[in-house]
């Protein structure tokens, strides 16, 4: 199976439904999503919280067929399990993001660590996939995030016995490496790969694309009843 995640910033035309299409993942683990986000043939879950004064979702995840969400999440995140496999899409805190809500902390040290405890206090011990926007690097220099908040979702991937493919994935910036990530439980293999969000000259977003392929998790495309598709 083939995972996503794609920062949208908050906007969507056909040509951000195109390029979905064209990646064609079995799941897409979404940030900055406007709640008007759909595509044929997926069911989308939304996150709790919007971002400030705007119709637009911290996270959502889109599967095809049916999905169970995962409710009493921090707010910026949606969660969905699907044939016991939990797949979790988060925003978590960049340094300029304040301390209103969702976020709460003095510093963005104290909210990274609020926000992913929180989380990983909700979802279920299932196998996970967790992924998003994590506004953090995971090696080398550190410029939307804290190196204290890099420490606390590392610890996190750690302890939910995960790895991140995505990690040395480079950013749009030359020089620096992604902020977006998609972790996979050990001993799942996988290849990853960037898609330039940059279309016909046009940048759709100032994120681009990250993908996980080759994804073999058992059950992963069975119904929360237990029935294949």
């Amino acid at each position: 199976m083939r995972i996503g995640t794609w920062n949208l910033e908050g906007r969507w035309d056909p040509r951000h439904r195109d390029l979905l299409e064209r990646s064609d993942c079995d799941v897409w683990l979404l940030t900055e999503v406007r709640e008007d986000v759909a595509l044929v043939g997926y069911v989308g879950h939304f996150s709790a919280a919007s971002a400030p004064g705007r119709a637009v979702r911290y996270a959502a995840v889109l599967t095809r067929g049916a999905a169970e969400p995962v409710a009493n999440l921090h707010g910026a995140s949606a969660a969905v399990r699907v044939g016991g496999v939990v797949y979790c899409s988060s925003v978590l805190p960049w340094r300029a993001c304040g301390a209103q809500a969702p976020w709460c902390g003095a510093n963005h040290a104290e909210r990274t660590a609020a926000a992913v405890d929180a989380l990983m206090a909700a979802l279920p011990d299932d196998p996970l996939v967790w992924g998003g926007d994590w506004n953090h690097a995971l090696g080398g220099r550190e410029y939307a995030g804290s190196a204290a908040g890099r420490a606390r979702i590392l610890e996190a991937v750690e302890r939910r016995g995960l790895w991140v493919p995505t990690r040395a994935l480079p950013h749009r910036i030359e020089g620096l490496v992604s902020i977006d990530h998609i972790a996979l439980p050990q001993g799942v293999s996988a290849t990853a790969h960037a898609v330039s969000a940059v279309v016909d000259g046009v940048a759709l977003s100032d994120h681009d694309l990250y993908l996980v392929e080759g994804v073999e998790l058992e059950l992963a495309h069975r119904s929360p009843a237990g029935g294949g598709e």
